[in-house]
């Protein structure tokens, strides 16, 4: 094992040493394109997380209030005619080597891990769009996961409305914006074949802030995830929704805490007669920020299952709850500004079913080597089962 890790660890370090030398690059993001700034504006210590400002600018529809960008639409004489003078577009494009992932015991080069393509902006003064599509995840076309229609202070009552696909997590940590290969395993895990969690689904979100820093999210999704359509169209494979509300509180400049809630029903698929099972999640998040130079993020939620049926053995079990969470410690020494940065990320899940159950200790830095290109190293240690240890390089791009 560790003479493999050697080998390994002299490759990747020849691999990066060389690319180092020889990477240029001069696109960058669509947003930053279209407003002529600097990626650092929204991003911090790398993309993609985002830091309060970039959340903000997300809010209000992907545009700068205070801002004109020059020359956005095209003026044809019709003022109800919202024509963009360019399409805006972004790539991402991200590459790792790793060694022992899923246990495996060999090195793999996995270039690209994802190729996606981004589109999103102004469409009038409170309309606004947002969507990507991955052309290569993990070397599958996985095809549209954001995809959405927002209206931003909708009817003047300081509600932002949207409609379309997104994660059901958004609202708690956003898992598209975490720096780690390492998931979020709380918001992915689900017991036996059901279809729910809080990854991606199809629904409305709507989003209301107060003055006093509290805010209010609540979401309602078919609760299904984001499948193809079946007979007559239909997404939804059951007359059932999901909804999840959360409510959060910010305390002075560097502490925040919120509150979530979801519940659903779902028709479980695959069972052999007619079983339909009650799904709740509810639980805690806080966070601290000082000043993007130490940012701690916890989250813990129960979820429970009044029925799961497991495959292939064809059994119903009752009852089933799940403590599961997670805890990110993200270090940058000079914040946005930061020539490297450290993330550590702990998962933990203890269940009824031994299948969801895990445990996880992930080790994470980067170095920008510009501001829209960072190379990363990651180690995480399993430590639930049979516990291994597996590493990867690489690299993440937006242009």
């Amino acid at each position: 094992m560790k003479k493999s890790y050697t080998i390994l660890i002299s490759s990747i370090t020849a691999i990066i040493l060389l690319g180092i030398s020889s990477v240029e690059v001069s696109g960058i993001p669509a947003f930053a394109r279209k407003y002529q700034i600097s990626c650092q504006v929204c991003h911090s210590p790398a993309m993609p997380r985002l830091k309060a400002f970039g959340e903000d600018f997300a809010g209000q529809g992907f545009r700068m209030t205070d801002y004109e960008s020059p020359r956005y639409f095209i003026n044809a004489g019709d003022e109800k005619l919202s024509l963009l003078r360019e399409l805006p577009l972004g790539i991402r494009f991200d590459g790792h080597i790793s060694y022992n992932n899923a246990n495996e015991g060999t090195p793999d080069f996995g270039t690209p891990f994802g190729l996606k393509l981004l589109s999103g902006g102004e469409l009038s003064d409170n309309l606004s769009y947002y969507f990507y599509f991955y052309m290569n995840e993990r070397g599958e076309l996985t095809g549209v996961e954001d995809a959405f229609l927002m209206w931003n202070n909708l009817f003047g009552l300081g509600v932002n409305l949207y409609v379309g696909q997104f994660q059901k997590s958004d609202p708690l940590f956003k898992r598209e914006s975490r720096l780690t290969l390492e998931d979020y395993y709380a918001y992915t895990a689900a017991p036996g074949n059901s279809k729910g969690s809080l990854k991606y689904d199809r629904g409305i979100m709507v989003e209301y802030g107060l003055p006093t820093g509290t805010s209010f999210v609540g979401e309602l999704v078919n609760g299904n995830g984001i499948g193809q359509a079946g007979e007559e169209f239909l997404f939804d494979t059951d007359k059932y929704k999901t909804w999840l509300l959360k409510v959060n509180q910010g305390i002075g400049e560097v502490f925040s805490m919120g509150f979530f809630a979801s519940c659903g029903k779902e028709l479980l698929p695959g069972a052999t007669e007619e079983f339909v099972s009650k799904m709740t999640y509810f639980g805690p998040d806080i966070s601290l920020n000082f000043n993007e130079h130490l940012i701690i993020n916890i989250q813990y939620l129960r979820r429970t299952d009044s029925q799961v049926f497991l495959e292939p053995e064809e059994i119903i079990v009752d009852d089933v709850v799940m403590d599961a969470g997670f805890a990110e410690v993200i270090f940058a020494p000079k914040g946005d500004r930061s020539n490297w940065y450290f993330t550590g990320l702990l998962n933990f899940a203890d269940s009824d079913l031994d299948e969801l159950d895990y445990q996880s200790l992930t080790f994470h830095t980067g170095i920008p080597l510009r501001r829209n290109v960072r190379l990363v190293g990651e180690d995480t240690q399993v430590l639930s089962g049979t516990r291994y240890r597996k590493a990867s390089v690489g690299f993440g791009s937006a242009f």
